[in-house]
């Protein structure tokens, strides 16, 4: 049997080991952390179109109820009437639809039912080599320990290993000129159907809320921060100086912003945001990447999860239809590139209008009443489905 090593297990990484096991391929998932992920993130849109990958592994069920429907959202200019409404895609045939979840319930639903059907995991393996060979690849952890298979998966993340020992002169991440920080409201209660996201170009900040079916209201706000700052400069930040910060840049707004705020018992720590425009290498000998570490985008296109799981099912797919892994890799990157980086540009043109100038505050309401998406416009994004029974065949 084809064995596989797969380094990364957040959401890309038990996936992935699902998706190779269906393929016939044995997997083994190796975590740098000690210990699982959970607890770690704030929350995030899982698009319709990322359920129905999983639903080709018969997976979609376990996450379905971790989190809540969202299937539209509004786009407003302060505590104004919004200008427009769109929907997250079409449900899927068994009613399911966009949902919002936390990062920890995601990544901890998809690891318990990736270890239910027998994917191991192993913690505390950090990969600091990969040694390329006729017969496979070696990884090499900090530890001091080896693993041996016949490929090895890059599901890594933004500072992924693999991408620089696949190529060492890879671009790093592209900083995307905000922050991101946020919290779960509680006690307040808003005018707002539950599962509509409003997104709000507030007057020193652009935020967004969604309210949960049991009352709670889910925050997120991405403040302005020209120069990107290190992890160092971010962890010295405290929770009092986040709160104090949001207080100060929702002054002005009509909204309920600083009453998200203040109704929050936590502030999420703030971090920064990145994207990659193009990762030119993707794959070298029997060595590939696909996630974040391949084509991270900025949150603002709600698809990174979404991305990576259609990522996962489609290497599988092409893994089992290929007549080599060097075969399989090529398939795969000409089935993918061109949609992840259309979402990637996609994610850094709704980034880019969060920092709207006083000129454009007043212009966009005004380009939203001339002209206004149909339903259709971003079917391509959320329409998208993979087809796990139909042969595969290198993109034309």
């Amino acid at each position: 049997m084809t064995r596989a090593l797969i380094i990364g297990g957040g959401v890309a990484g038990p996936v992935t080991a699902m998706a190779l096991q269906k393929a016939g391929i044995d997997a083994t998932v190796y975590e740098a952390y000690d210990s699982s992920a959970d607890g770690v993130g704030a929350f995030l849109t899982l698009a319709v179109n990322g359920i129905a990958a999983l639903g080709t592994l018969e997976a979609h069920p376990v996450v379905r109820d971790k989190g809540f429907a969202t299937t539209k959202m509004s786009i407003g200019m302060g505590g104004k009437k919004p200008m427009a409404e769109f929907g997250f895609g079409a449900a899927l045939p068994d009613g399911t639809s966009t949902q919002t979840i936390t990062r920890a319930a995601l990544y901890g639903s998809l690891r318990d039912e990736a270890v239910r059907r027998g994917v191991s995991i192993e913690y505390g393996k950090r990969l600091v080599a990969a040694t390329p060979a006729r017969d496979g690849v070696t990884a090499t952890f900090a530890d001091g320990s080896t693993a041996h298979a016949d490929l090895l998966i890059g599901a890594d993340g933004l500072r992924s290993t693999v991408r620089t020992i696949i190529d060492p002169e890879a671009p790093p991440p592209r900083y995307v000129p905000l922050l991101n920080t946020g919290g779960y409201a509680k006690g307040l209660r808003l005018d707002a159907e539950p599962g509509t996201m409003h997104m709000v170009f507030g007057r020193g900040c652009f935020y967004c809320y969604v309210t949960h079916p049991n009352g709670d209201v889910w925050w997120f706000a991405n403040p302005r921060q020209p120069k990107e700052l290190s992890r160092e400069d971010l962890a010295a930040v405290s929770e009092d100086q986040w709160r104090t910060k949001m207080l100060d840049l929702f002054t002005k707004d009509d909204g309920p912003a600083r009453a998200l705020v203040t109704a929050s018992d936590e502030i999420f720590p703030g971090w920064n945001t990145y994207d990659f425009p193009k990762v030119p290498t993707w794959h070298r000998d029997r060595m590939i990447i696909i996630g974040d570490a391949a084509h991270a985008t900025s949150p603002a296109s709600g698809q990174g999860a979404s991305m990576a799981i259609e990522d996962a099912v489609t290497l599988a797919k092409c893994l089992r239809d290929s007549d080599s892994v060097p075969a399989a890799f090529t398939t795969y990157e000409s089935l993918r590139r061109t949609r992840v980086e259309r979402v990637v540009s996609q994610g850094k043109r709704n980034g880019d209008g969060k920092t709207l100038g006083p000129v454009m505050r007043h212009v966009l309401p005004l380009l939203f009443k001339l002209y206004t998406p149909g339903p259709d416009a971003m079917k391509w994004m959320y329409g998208h489905r993979i087809d796990w029974d139909s042969p595969t065949t290198a993109a034309r």
